[in-house]
Parts: C-alpha cells; structure tokens; sequence
C-alpha cells in the first residue's frame, strides 16, 4: 500500500522526506546524503508508465492511467511511501489514487507567502510570474529539458486547489504538518508523524527519541545546506538561463514574505490569499 508525502511545490516536502528516511532507513537516524532520499520515490514519474499505452507528446495523457499504476506498484503487497505534488483530483475522469492503492497520507501546508519567494526561486520567475503559478488551477510540471515528452507530468492545480484537495479528502487519513510549526517545534511535529505512520501500519515499536533526536540534528537547515554546497543535491533543477544548478536549499527558515516582499506586492497577495490565511490561521 502506497502511503503518500504529499504537498504543494517549495513546501516542506523535501525536509519531511529527510526526516522520515532518517528514522526509518537508518539505524541511528543520522542522515548522511541524498542517497537516502531514494527510498521514498515520486508519483507520477514517467518509469511507472512504460507497460502503458499513452501518447507521450500530450500533457495529461499518463492521467487515464494514474490507478493502474498504482496497482502494479502495489501488486507484491508491500508498504511504500512516494513524494508526491499532484493535486487530489480527477483528470480525464480518473481519480490521482483511491482507498483501495493508499493507505494514508502527511500533506505539508505552507504559508503561501513564503512559498511564492521559494518558487520565485525554484523556476526563476519574477513575483508575479511566481504568482500567476500559484493561482492557475490548470498548472501542470513535467520535465522541461525534454522537448514533447510529458511522461513526467505532474498536475499541480492552484496552491488552494492542491492543499483543499487533500486536506478535505475522506478517501483515506490524512495527517496535516504545517512548515511553520516544524521550524519552531520539530521534535514535537517528528513525534507526531512517526505515531501516525507507525499507528497506520499497525507498528508497535515505541517512539525512538533518541533516533528522532539525531534525525532533526542532522536534517537541520544548514546542515541539508552543507551536504549541497560539497556535495551536491539530486533534487535541486538546472536553470534554463545558464545550465547551472539552481540551490535547492535557499531560505529555508529566513524566508520571510514581510521582509522580502515589498508593501504594494504584500497588500495584493493578503487581499489574494485572504480567505485562505483566515482558514488556516496565517493570520
């Protein structure tokens, strides 16, 4: 069964990913490189599509087959986490998962007015380039270096759309960790997801605190900094303007809207985002 690590873009994913891939792939919960990021893959990605028939010059054409995948994946019966940014939804009347391939899910929720700085980052965008990309409920990524191949498409939706698909879902469990509460609390946050995931699978090892302590020591922002200044990070993007890696880790903890963003552009995006921020208490 397939347990998801869902989240909008430049959202946490990466940093829970590190954190769950300490604890449990590791026997003293020391995270030593990106390798072991591996063991929690990414769905959709076009190497679960190849015994499918799709058109690989249309956007959304591995869509019709989202669940058959997941069946294959799922076929030897065994528990797997996936990385996933794809919207809760259907597309091309087919739903992204079902209660029959998933077995729960942590969806990471973000301040969308730091995560607009982040993705400016990411896909080398302006503010508002980065804010369209939030809003367009028609968003959509796949591998851009490929030219008419979108095996790799992944349907993002709008931030709101993304988060309210899956924070509202009644298909399956679903643990909400906001980014926010993990920076100022993340040995309480870490707690919280291990005996969500243990109470899921039906584990009943108790909580290993010192595992988790060496998890977020050795996950912290700096330290995922350091490993990419020496030694590079698999996740981080290739720029189109230059070729050049794009840092992954930019911000992190001191990516803050109100000393970054100028006052006109953080009126709009409060007026913008309003409705939300009250319903997720941002403000």
């Amino acid at each position: 069964m397939i347990f998801w690590i869902a989240s909008y873009p430049k959202s946490g994913n990466t940093w829970v990913r590190s954190l769950i891939c300490s604890y449990y792939y590791t026997n003293d919960g020391i995270f030593t490189d990106d390798k072991l990021l591996k063991n929690i893959g990414q769905f959709p990605e076009k190497k679960h599509f190849e015994k499918f028939d799709y058109n690989i010059t249309v956007p959304g054409d591995t869509t019709k087959f989202w669940i058959k995948a997941q069946e294959a994946i799922n076929q030897d019966r065994r528990f797997r986490f996936f990385k996933t940014h794809n919207f809760l939804g259907k597309i091309n009347n087919t739903q992204f998962t079902n209660e029959e391939n998933t077995l729960g899910a942590i969806y990471i929720l973000r301040d969308p007015r730091n995560v607009i700085t982040s993705v400016k980052n990411h896909f080398e965008m302006t503010y508002e380039e980065s804010l369209e990309f939030m809003l367009n409920e028609r968003k959509f990524t796949y591998d851009y270096f490929k030219k008419n191949d979108f095996g790799d498409f992944q349907f993002l939706s709008s931030w709101e759309k993304n988060y309210q698909t899956w924070i509202n879902n009644k298909m399956f469990p679903t643990l909400v960790i906001k980014y926010e509460n993990l920076i100022s609390q993340t040995f309480v946050e870490l707690k919280k997801i291990v005996n969500f995931i243990d109470n899921l699978t039906k584990q009943k090892k108790n909580f290993d605190e010192k595992k988790a302590i060496n998890a977020l020591s050795s996950t912290s922002f700096s330290n995922l900094k350091n490993f990419e200044n020496t030694i590079g990070f698999s996740e981080s993007l290739v720029s189109k303007i230059n070729k050049r890696k794009i840092p992954f880790f930019h911000l992190g903890p001191k990516n803050n809207w109100k000393q970054i963003l100028d006052k006109d552009f953080q009126i709009k995006i409060n007026r913008i985002f309003k409705k939300n921020l009250n319903d997720l208490e941002y403000l």
